[in-house]
């Protein structure tokens, strides 16, 4: 049977597909050959590779592996996710991922770097559930926070400095068990070097600075920018005017927030709550 040609320019996904035909062929290996070094079906690699059926992460790094591509197909996969992805977002990961130092502020949930699969997961879930995306794409969204939160675990991973609201501690994200793995996760980051993990308590009221989160990026050229992110879009600020009322708002939070030890320990109470 004839295989399907897509047009690589009609979308990120089928120009993933694209590539994986023609590296394919360059092996001289069809798509049951290709199928089986990969050890998936037959059935989903000419999916993908008809556009069909986007690829995971797992998929995308096996088929570097495979066809001894580099990071190619990693990359491509990257592109897919992006696609789906808040405006403006893409943009903040690019910068996120060669930064020196991270300010952020997280209201409501953990923000993206601190949280665990399930935690995550929980999230995108839920979103699926209220007709904002598909399950494709929160597949897409939460293998895209696994990769982003590689920058923690780097070599020289960025100096991180968190601020969590304090309901973030106690907002019941995808049930108690997740919650306490989420917790205990928090305690074991702030036992880095590199991050630091203050909670801003309900008692600063009228006091907390910022209504939206706020993340704010030092980069390799001395330069800093600011992302902040509505329920339709994202943001990333390079103006230094407005970047330095951010930061000037965000010290001021860190004197209105509890210091490190208090912190942690707010942590521990929440966890402790949970207790089974």
């Amino acid at each position: 049977m004839t295989e399907q040609e897509v047009d690589p320019t009609s979308s990120p996904q089928a120009r993933f597909g694209a590539e994986l035909r023609r590296s394919r062929r360059a092996r001289g290996w069809s798509q049951t050959e290709l199928a089986k070094h990969m050890g998936y079906s037959n059935t989903l690699l000419s999916y993908i590779e008809r556009g069909k059926r986007p690829p995971t992460r797992k998929f995308a790094v096996k088929a570097d592996a495979v066809l001894d591509t580099g990071e190619i197909f990693f990359h491509l996969w990257r592109g897919i996710v992006r696609a789906g992805l808040l405006e403006g977002f893409p943009e903040f990961a690019d910068a996120e991922a060669r930064c020196r130092r991270v300010r952020a502020l997280a209201l409501t949930v953990v923000t993206g770097l601190f949280q665990v699969p399930d935690y995550a997961w929980a999230l995108a879930s839920a979103a699926v559930q209220r007709g904002a995306i598909t399950m494709a794409e929160a597949e897409e969204r939460v293998e895209f926070l696994a990769a982003r939160q590689r920058l923690l675990d780097q070599k020289t991973p960025p100096l991180v400095h968190t601020v969590l609201d304090e309901s973030c501690l106690v907002r019941p994200v995808g049930g108690s068990a997740v919650m306490r793995a989420q917790l205990d996760h928090l305690s074991e980051l702030a036992a880095r070097p590199n991050v630091t993990i203050q909670v801003a308590p309900f008692a600063i009221g009228e006091n907390l600075p910022f209504t939206l989160p706020v993340i704010l990026l030092d980069l390799p050229d001395g330069s800093v920018v600011g992302y902040a992110e509505s329920q339709a879009r994202g943001h990333l600020e390079r103006s230094r005017k407005t970047v330095m009322a951010w930061e000037r708002e965000y010290d001021q939070l860190l004197v209105e927030a509890k210091p490190k030890a208090s912190s942690l320990a707010l942590i521990h109470k929440a966890r402790k709550e949970l207790s089974p």
